[in-house]
Formats: C-alpha cells, structure tokens, sequence
C-alpha cells in the first residue's frame, strides 16, 4: 500500500479546525453520476472521502466545491486522469487516522496495531457499518448508478475527539 500525506492542495486539513466535532462526508462508486441528492447530503462536512470508482475527474471537482476532498482509484478509474489518484490514503481527521481504500479484500495490515480509527472502503455497492477490534470498518453504499436492489447512499461520520458516530444516509432518488 502507498499512504499518502493525506492533505488535498490548496485546502485546510481536518487537523486545523477549531476544537469542535468533525464531520466527514463519505461516498464511493459514483461512476461518473454526480448526484444532487449526494451533493446535499455532504451539505455542511468539513472534509469528504471519496473511497473509488469515481469514474470522472468533475466528480471530484464537484466535491472539492463542498469541502476538502481526499479520493483514492477505484477499478474502474482506469483513464489517464486518474492515474494521480492513489490506491490507498491515510486521512488525519483530528487527532486520528482514517485509511481509504476501495476494495477491503486488498488491505494488507492490520488496523488496530496501525492505529487506525477507521477503514473506509467501497466496490460493493452495499452499505455497510460494523466495528472489528475497535476500528470502525465503513462502507458508504454507491452514490452512483443504482446496482441491483441496493439503497442509494453516502455516510457521515460525527467525529469527537476520540469518538465515532457514522450513519449511513439513503438517498431518495
């Protein structure tokens, strides 16, 4: 895996806010389609993960007009575009470590002994929440074509201090 540093040019990192709650905005396998919905559910974070197949460059464009965003390749980001985009990212929201990836059955280390407070990934298309060894495992849904019968969705993760309180946010598309 390649951490990056984990700061998106010509924005604030995570680390610099005021000592408040963080909220982070989600989202994963977009694949191009840059909901309104998914737009207004990231309304009013602090900073957004992008955990892959994003499909477009203007994806990101679109989020970075909302808050700092840190995105990272997906196996459908495959143009030339997405060649600067890194495989895995270390985050640093507040005083912890948030790693991206975007297919789980690729992470190579263990996240508790890491120090790690979460791993956020994508690809499946499901939403998902669960805890393992005390690490938040995060798995936003697609906000992207819907696949199958699966919801439409995107998280938010209510950071404080040391503490994680992530929903997952269907939308009504």
């Amino acid at each position: 895996m390649q951490p990056v540093s984990g700061t998106p040019v010509g924005s604030r990192s995570a680390q610099s806010l005021p000592d408040r709650d963080i909220i982070v905005g989600v989202i994963s396998d977009t694949h191009g389609l840059m909901r309104p919905q998914a737009i207004d559910a990231l309304r009013g974070c602090d900073l957004i993960i992008h955990a892959g197949d994003v499909g477009a460059p203007e994806v990101i464009d679109t989020l970075r007009g909302v808050a700092p965003t840190f995105a990272v390749r997906g196996n459908v980001d495959t143009a030339s575009w997405a060649a600067a985009l890194p495989i895995t990212e270390r985050v640093a929201v507040g005083a912890l470590s948030f790693l991206v990836l975007h297919e789980i059955s690729q992470l190579d280390l263990d996240p508790a002994a890491a120090g790690l407070a979460a791993v956020v990934y994508g690809h499946s298309h499901m939403p998902s929440i669960e805890t393992r060894g005390g690490v938040l495992f995060l798995n936003p849904g697609s906000a992207g074509p819907r696949r199958f019968k699966l919801p439409v969705a995107v998280a938010r993760v209510r950071v404080s201090g040391t503490q994680l309180h992530p929903t997952i946010v269907e939308l009504q598309v």
